[in-house]
């Protein structure tokens, strides 16, 4: 049975957690590794027949299969390079941090080195399938459009630095507007989702990403358009914000946790 360690205990965290617990993913829960280790603890006190132990990054990479990594791109720099020498595959939540290509060459390097696995699952958006499969063939352009509600978008690097005051938007206002490889760092905690389509399309170079603040709205809206030797595809979702955390979408959990079922099933559905 696949061995899993769980580095990152929040919302996205807690859900795969949970997921496991209940036994809609056949794996075994071994370990969690947080910043906080209270918040760890708290996580596997919940659950009801998993009871993974808290471990420190260098101990949980030595005793598990796979790392699911759920922490922040700041983490991935350390957690991931870590698992892969240790030779555990690894799923990697955030994955805005492969748009430093530096980063992106050492992490497939390794993985190559030690016969491992790096999983990025499709997170908040819908299409991914559909962008694989062009990807085949030609793709002329990608384009990401997000909006959310400006609290979404509280704390994002860009909107500190240009001192936008999210609180005084009334009407919706585009407050980015640029490649993919600077999005994800202007918003490290909400565009994740472009990093993901960076990878399976045209990279991070020539995909375009813009971020829309739109006080109207009570969910967060990811729309990709896709034109190609194929043709052209528009995908859209509307997602409803976790309850934990507004930056963050619960499609997001939901993702990883099919993306685990998926790895863990004898038969494959989708590209």
């Amino acid at each position: 049975m696949l061995k899993i360690g769980i580095i990152g205990c929040g919302f996205i965290g807690g859900q795969i957690c949970r997921a496991v617990d209940k036994g809609e993913v056949e794996a075994e829960l071994y370990g969690l590794c947080d910043s906080s280790v209270v918040k760890a603890l708290d996580l596997a006190a919940s659950l009801n027949t998993c009871k993974p132990q808290y471990m420190e990054i260098e101990k949980l990479v030595r005793n598990v299969d796979l790392v699911v990594e759920c922490a922040s791109q700041a983490a991935v720099r350390f957690i991931v390079p870590e698992a892969l020498k240790a030779g555990c595959d690894v799923m990697v939540l955030s994955v805005g941090a492969l748009a430093d290509k530096a980063l992106r060459e050492e992490l497939f390097r390794l993985a190559k080195e030690h016969n491992c696995k790096l999983y990025f699952p499709s997170g908040a958006v819908v299409g991914i399938d559909g962008l694989n499969s062009a990807s085949s063939a030609g793709i002329s352009s990608v384009t990401l459009t997000t909006r959310k509600p400006p609290s979404g978008l509280k704390g994002a690097p860009f909107i500190v630095e240009h001192g936008i005051e999210l609180e005084k938007i009334d009407t919706e206002i585009v407050v980015f507007e640029g490649p993919a490889s600077e999005a994800v760092k202007a918003f490290p905690a909400n565009v994740n989702v472009a990093a993901t389509i960076s990878l399976a399309g045209i990279g991070f170079e020539r995909t375009k990403v813009k971020v829309i603040a739109d006080p109207s709205l009570s969910r967060n809206v990811h729309e990709i358009a896709v034109e190609g030797d194929f043709g052209r595809f528009s995908a859209r979702v509307e997602n409803f914000p976790s309850p934990e955390n507004p930056k963050t979408s619960y499609l997001a959990a939901l993702s990883a946790i099919s993306a685990l079922k998926k790895m863990v099933n004898p038969f494959q559905i989708g590209t």
